[in-house]
Formats: structure tokens, sequence, C-alpha cells
């Protein structure tokens, strides 16, 4: 069996907890671990692949919002990872060892649906550093994308 770009965002749509490459392989029959990783190691996914797959699915609405949510992904037993940093999380009330995560996510309110458009990494250690600029870029590129909202 093969494995897809699609086949691996269906498992990340449908996965809230844990996004690991062993759980992924033990859900799929013949598909390993190690065909997984060779494909990841292979692709680049960027915030351009996930609007191209998400993009069919937005219902637009006169009324829908654009929300920026910052997150941190926790990586407390990876100090070697590149962008791992000590910051505080919201979600689990302290300061813990991770990499920042701002998304951009497209919310219909009359459905009660939402979808994430766009994302950006934080690194503190660029020269451009995420900050307004980088919001007001990824709103340009969402009126780009021809979305609907209310300002």
């Amino acid at each position: 069996m093969s494995f897809s770009q699609l086949d691996y965002c269906q498992y990340l749509l449908s996965s809230p907890n844990n996004y690991t490459l062993n759980n992924l392989a033990n859900h799929l029959e013949n598909v390993s671990h190690d065909t997984i990783n060779r494909y990841l190691t292979k692709e680049n996914f960027t915030s351009e692949s996930l609007w191209q797959n998400v993009k069919k699915d937005i219902q637009i609405s006169e009324n829908s919002a654009i929300i920026f949510d910052d997150t941190v992904l926790d990586k407390r037993f990876g100090e070697k990872i590149e962008l791992v940093r000590r910051q505080y999380s919201g979600t689990e009330h302290r300061v813990l060892s991770g990499i920042g995560l701002v998304n951009c996510v497209y919310v219909n309110p009359e459905l009660g649906l939402f979808w994430v458009i766009d994302y950006r990494i934080y690194d503190p250690y660029c020269l451009c550093p995420f900050s307004l600029e980088s919001i007001e870029k990824i709103s340009s590129s969402d009126k780009e994308n021809s979305l609907s909202v209310k300002s």
C-alpha cells in the first residue's frame, strides 16, 4: 500500500492527541513506521500545502471571522530540536520546552465550523521574528484566497 499527503493530512485532522508515526502506522494496514518516516523526510509541507488541502472544504459566510491562535508544541524531551526553547504554555499553565506556533483559523459562526487556513512557526532567533507584519501578510494572503470576513 502506498502512502500519500492526503493520508497524512487526514490522520492529523482526525487525531486529537497522538500525532506520532508509530500511532499512525498502528492504524494503517500494510504501512510501516519506516514507510511514513521516509515519506515525511522527502516531503516539504508548507502553509500553502495546508491551504490547498482545506480551501475546497471551507464554507464562506458574511459573518465569518479570522482568529490568530498561538500555542506551544510540547517538546519537553527534545532539547536538541531546532526552535525548541523554554516558554509559557497557557494550556499547561507553566513554562515548558516547546516550539511556538501561530495558527490562522477561519470561523463560520453560522455553521459552528472552523478551518485552520495558515500557520507560522515562531523563530525567536530569526532576524524577522513573528510580528504584526506577519499577521498582516497572512491576512492579505487570506484576501488573495478570496475569503470573506468582517473587519
